[in-house]
């Protein structure tokens, strides 16, 4: 739950600069002046990509939500199976074990959503954030019969 607030507090936070640089860029169109209208339209640039990341990031967030809340319903959510050290670090041998169940498993099955929700999960579980997404994404496409990339 602390996550959902975290992410909602910073989306707020960006959409009132979203507003403030917008507004600012506007001010200085306004301005009228060749220097003033190419440093607004700048402006402008930057929240206008914010947002769009924003609204991606947040549909990615809402849509994996959502699988995990179908597959939660189906009794298939995985669970943490990496062995940890003291410390909290991720066990090297206990994490190949999981990765190479969890890659089998999509061999397996390359089709199959849950699968690749899984693996992405073992991903993230490992804090591999960039392996993990691409896993989501393709769970995500997946899921909606969109075409995958190979």
């Amino acid at each position: 739950m602390s996550a959902k607030i975290t992410y909602v507090v910073g989306a707020v936070v960006l959409v009132f600069y979203f507003v403030l640089a917008g507004t600012r860029g506007v001010w200085l169109i306004q301005a009228g002046t060749p220097v003033t209208v190419v440093f607004g339209v700048a402006v402008l640039i930057l929240p206008l990509i914010g947002a769009w990341f924003l609204w991606q990031n947040t549909r990615f967030v809402t849509r994996a939500n959502a699988l995990a809340a179908e597959l939660d319903a189906e009794g298939g959510l995985p669970v943490d199976e990496l062995a940890r050290t003291p410390d909290g670090r991720i066990d090297r041998d206990s994490a190949d074990a999981v990765f190479a169940r969890r890659r089998a498993e999509t061999e397996d099955a390359p089709d199959d959503w849950r699968c690749w929700f899984r693996l992405a999960v073992a991903y993230r579980d490992a804090r591999d954030t960039p392996r993990a997404r691409k896993a989501m994404q393709r769970a995500i496409a997946l899921h909606d019969g969109r075409p995958v990339r190979a």
